[in-house]
């Protein structure tokens, strides 16, 4: 083996990339992991998970602060001081992210920051960010790549102007009012965060209801919740163009047969991302690929060409950071059994407790198999829900809205899924998760005991009807 010839070359030094050279690491690979972003981190650290919740924080804060007569106390808001947040989300940020790039750099594996692509299915050439150049060569390979701003045509939207999520998550200042396209995560949390903050917010959805990952009855909570809050909700609609007013901007859409204008100060672009591949020539390398650049992959994160694995947005089909490095991990070790001959049986990607979670306010989570899900599967299930407007803790806390719902086999009254809308519902839908592990039924769920007042003891609600059913 040469210098330039490596057992496992990762391309992306993000959460999976970096899970993936560890892991590498550890199982004896010569590993190399190929970094080509302007800066060191990932998507997650960068521009996802940590920015987004860090803003969403003080938005949370600002929301309390107004409400402080529901509870007795004198407080007054005085608005936002959007450099202030602005700084304290880059403060953290470069913690972070100064964190992994030691990680990176630790000596474990050989990092490289450069922009790579494929000669051929064993061979990748490297532009450096330093000016250099060279080519290396792998026995495995992981692409791991993430995702970038889908760009969808909506006339007029170039010319007019808009902020991305990405720009949101670095702005200094806070518009009086915003239109956000979308109904995605990304959107319901960008959605919050100017809310909560204390801008006058629409959000406009093409799809027929928010967050489609969420069964209907979540969905609608949501809606419900927002609109109770004061956002205003289009949901169904099809979007005609967007444009300059006097005073701000325009998006002109229709909805249930009527056409309507909206008005506000800013726009916010937030359509869905779509895989970072399309600079790595994955035709080079025979490696397959939908038209919006989705590596295709089995079950043992393998694509069309065996030794090339890839794994979170790169391939999807879940765009969450956790089943990322969950993919990353498991491709990494299945690579090593390429690479040692080993002969074992790979590995397959199992996704029964597949987690989701959407930060906004409330909160939405679910984990395993909706009920849609379960229907599209043709499996006999049935379901409870308990609404928070009748539990203690969370009348207690001012925060009513939502409910939780347990799904469970019909026949053995197991457990398949979960979903929580409601206060702290990305943390209690944890509870579902160790119980769809344990294959524990709705039964047993029932009989564990749980302490008083806390927001956790609600599960034992549905558990006891699925239980009694």
């Amino acid at each position: 083996m040469s210098d330039s010839d490596y057992d496992f070359v990762i391309i992306g030094g993000g959460s999976a990339g970096y899970a993936a050279a560890s892991v590498g690491a550890r199982l004896g690979l010569r590993t190399v992991v190929i970094e080509g972003g302007a800066e060191v981190g990932g998507l997650c650290i960068l521009r996802g998970c940590m920015p987004s919740k860090t803003l969403l924080e003080s938005a949370h804060r600002a929301d309390s602060i107004r409400r402080a007569s529901e509870f007795g106390l004198r407080g007054e808001y005085h608005g936002p001081d959007p450099v202030a947040i602005r700084d304290r989300k880059r403060r953290l940020i470069a913690e972070f992210a100064g964190y992994r790039k030691e990680q990176l750099e630790s000596g474990r594996f050989e990092f490289i920051r450069g922009l790579a692509r494929f000669t051929d299915a064993n061979t990748v050439a490297i532009a450096g960010m330093d000016g250099s150049s060279r080519e290396l060569r792998g026995r495995t390979f992981l692409i791991a790549t993430g995702s970038q701003i889908n760009w969808v045509d909506v006339p007029g939207l170039k010319e007019t102007g808009c902020l991305t999520s990405d720009d949101v998550l670095d702005a200094d200042y806070i518009p009086k009012s915003v239109i956000v396209l979308g109904g995605g995560a990304i959107a319901v949390e960008l959605a919050t965060y100017y809310h909560g903050i204390g801008s006058k917010v629409a959000l406009v959805q093409r799809g027929a209801h928010l967050v489609k990952e969420m069964d209907l009855d979540v969905s609608e909570s949501l809606s419900s919740s927002f609109a109770a809050q004061g956002i205003q909700v289009f949901t169904g609609t099809e979007l005609h163009h967007v444009e300059k007013t006097a005073t701000g901007k325009r998006v002109c859409l229709r909805q249930l047969g009527l056409d309507l204008a909206l008005d506000a100060d800013e726009i916010v672009y937030a359509l869905g991302r779509r895989p970072c591949t399309e600079s790595l020539d994955l035709g080079k390398a025979g490696v397959k690929a939908s038209p919006r650049g989705t590596i295709l992959v089995s079950a043992e994160q393998q694509s069309s060409v065996p030794h090339i694995f890839a794994a979170g947005d790169a391939c999807g089909p879940y765009e969450v950071v956790h089943i990322a490095i969950q993919q990353a991990e498991l491709a990494t070790r299945n690579a090593a059994k390429l690479v040692k001959s080993s002969g074992e049986k790979l590995e397959s990607m199992d996704y029964a407790l597949k987690l989701f979670a959407v930060f906004s306010h409330p909160e939405a989570a679910s984990v395993g198999l909706t009920a849609r899900e379960a229907a599209e599967m043709e499996l006999t299930f049935i379901e409870a829900c308990y609404p928070f407007s009748d539990h203690g803790k969370s009348m207690v806390r001012g925060e009513t809205a939502g409910f939780v719902k347990l799904i469970a086999d019909s026949a053995t009254r197991r457990i398949i899924g979960g979903a929580v809308i409601g206060p702290n519902a990305a943390e209690l839908i944890h509870e579902i998760s160790v119980a769809i592990y344990f294959k524990a039924t709705a039964g047993q769920l029932a009989t564990v005991p749980h302490y008083h007042p806390t927001l956790s003891e609600i599960w034992t609600y549905p558990a006891e009807a699925l239980a009694e059913a």
